[in-house]
């Protein structure tokens, strides 16, 4: 569906012709207009209207609605096609999601196509209204702003992940930690979480660097510091990505760690109680044998020594296992 469709002189939104292209005819004659549609979810039959009248590329027009595309740029003939991955990160369930956000630029016009429920464009269309010295350049404006409005919420993203990071590292090395294979699925989420967050992150590094270093066609050849800019925001964002992960993988290997020394404490604790057991067996059994000449065994006080030297033969090795830290 057409959520917005507005002309813009001179930066400022304008009356329009209904039909798209005597706006675009008109925008084109002024040379000082242009057209911006958002769509969102479109259809193929609500799509194709559109793509006849911008002269948009077939290809193009399939990535556009089947969606599921790295981020890229691809220059066809009319017009530059711009994708980009918009996060978005639910707190409730630890999740990152990300939608996906297709741009058309062209002679005098600009087209959006968003997938998902995540950046939305509302806001950005809003703030470029009010910020008409940015809008009076153009489709460049709408391309640098929507860039720079998806890159910037890759930082928050990273920020909050960040957060939920450091809870479960507190949890990881809590003196007393809660149920280890709990832990360890936490990890192994997250982990699936932040790469979900790389996979629409590091594609959009090389067309960010065409933008910022490149001539690249239907983009004024001023707006490079700006997309410099975004590019820096892009690369920060990367790092804060490659710095959770690695993070991740050593707070995993801490965790494997940490069960390894508690398993060892375990087994420790059940040796020294199995050691204990075995000298009152070891006595017991040798005078539960049914010889006839056996020392002992008609004295009058051979019972109560035996049962005194078992019990002094354990607590001496209790004492020795507590010194040594196994109980």
């Amino acid at each position: 569906m057409i959520v917005d469709c507005a002309m813009y002189r001179e930066g400022r939104r304008s009356a329009a012709p209904d039909d798209f292209s005597d706006a675009l005819d008109e925008a084109r004659a002024t040379g000082d207009a242009f057209l911006w549609v958002g769509m969102h979810e479109p259809t193929e039959k609500e799509f194709e209207h559109v793509s006849q009248e911008f002269g948009l590329h077939p290809l193009a027009v399939e990535d556009a609605l089947t969606a599921h595309q790295r981020p890229k740029l691809e220059v066809y003939d009319d017009s530059l096609f711009v994708v980009l991955k918009p996060v978005m990160y639910d707190e409730a369930s630890d999740t990152v999601s990300a939608g996906e956000l297709m741009l058309f630029i062209g002679d005098s016009f600009v087209v959006t196509v968003r997938h998902g429920e995540g950046a939305a464009l509302a806001a950005v269309r809003h703030r470029l209204e009010h910020e008409p010295e940015v809008l009076r350049h153009g489709p460049t404006a709408v391309l640098y702003a929507v860039s720079d409005a998806v890159v910037d919420h890759y930082i928050e993203v990273a920020a909050e992940l960040q957060a939920d990071l450091e809870e479960l590292e507190a949890e990881v090395f809590s003196p007393n930690p809660s149920d280890s294979k709990n832990t360890a699925a936490r990890i192994y989420g997250f982990k699936r979480q932040v790469l979900e967050f790389r996979r629409a992150t590091s594609p959009l590094l090389a067309p960010m660097d065409r933008l910022a270093f490149g001539n690249v066609p239907f983009v004024h050849e001023h707006a490079q510091p700006f997309f410099r800019d975004v590019a820096d925001h892009l690369t920060k964002a990367n790092e804060y990505i490659e710095g959770l992960d690695r993070l991740l993988s050593d707070a995993l290997a801490a965790h494997l760690a940490q069960m390894g020394v508690r398993q060892n404490d375990d087994m420790r604790k059940i040796s020294a109680w199995a050691a204990m057991a075995a000298v009152p067996t070891m006595v017991a059994g040798i005078y539960g044998m049914n010889f006839e000449h056996m020392p002992e065994l008609k004295h009058r006080w051979g019972y109560p020594l035996v049962v005194l030297v078992m019990v002094a033969m354990c607590l001496g090795l209790h004492r020795m296992f507590k010194r040594r830290g196994w109980l």
